[in-house]
């Protein structure tokens, strides 16, 4: 046998070889199709807005802090088999905006560094007390920006020092198997490989619900509807 040809048989046995040994290390569920689970969640707890401080500094601002969406965040309680790994370099961003933060509700994945830019009139002194990450940006002005690297999984508040009536909540994950409703209350998880899952409603600091939601191994679409009382 012409040695080009042994040589481009044995990298083809190679290549095979590797491709048992990646799918036996991945679990059968490596090979399977993925899955979408999408829903609504329908809040119908009360969400009114909260009164702005007054201060001499805010003339022109308004009076009230806007209406805002207060979303809901659905997640997988434990993300499939596999390794993740932190991307250092990602990067998200919540604004000091008309004495509120923006947006409201915030999820990430581990490892992610966080914006805090100043866009009001006002001064700010963005912090949070929580064991997952506790910071104090201490006080700063209209356009100026501090960050905050987020290295653990769990839920941070946010607040300001200056404006008792801002707060924020920050998720971070361990994992991306989660979203956050939009305007209409939907979401939608993507790239889920089949399996069995605990998924899990937080809305405004608390779980509201958990169900056990199944991924067919032919993938798809599974729906899931919440209603958040």
């Amino acid at each position: 046998m012409p040695v080009r040809n042994s040589i481009s048989r044995a990298g083809s046995l190679a290549a095979a070889a590797l491709g048992l040994a990646l799918a036996a290390a991945h679990g059968p569920s490596a090979l399977a199709a993925e899955g979408t689970i999408r829903g609504v969640v329908e809040i119908r707890r009360s969400q009114a807005a909260t009164e702005a401080r007054a201060a001499s500094a805010a003339m022109g601002m308004p009076a009230h802090r806007p209406d805002e969406l207060r979303p809901a965040v659905v997640y997988l309680d434990a993300g499939p088999r596999g390794a993740f790994e932190p991307d250092e370099a990602a990067r998200a961003r919540m604004d000091q905006l008309n004495q509120a933060f923006v947006p409201h509700v915030l999820a990430i994945t581990v490892g992610t560094t966080v914006d805090f830019p100043n866009n009001d009139v006002t001064f700010h002194n963005v912090f949070s007390l929580s064991k997952t990450r506790s910071f104090d940006l201490g006080s700063y002005s209209r356009g100026d920006s501090k960050a905050v690297r987020f290295d653990r999984p769990g839920v941070v508040q946010v607040f300001c020092d200056i404006h008792s009536h801002m707060s924020a909540y920050i998720l971070v994950f361990a994992h991306r198997f989660f979203a956050v409703t939009d305007d209409a209350g939907r979401y939608a998880i993507g790239h889920v490989p089949p399996g069995t899952y605990t998924l899990t409603v937080w809305h405004e600091g608390e779980v509201r619900e958990r169900r056990p939601v199944v991924v067919p191994e032919s993938g798809g679409a599974v729906d899931a509807a919440f209603v958040v009382r």
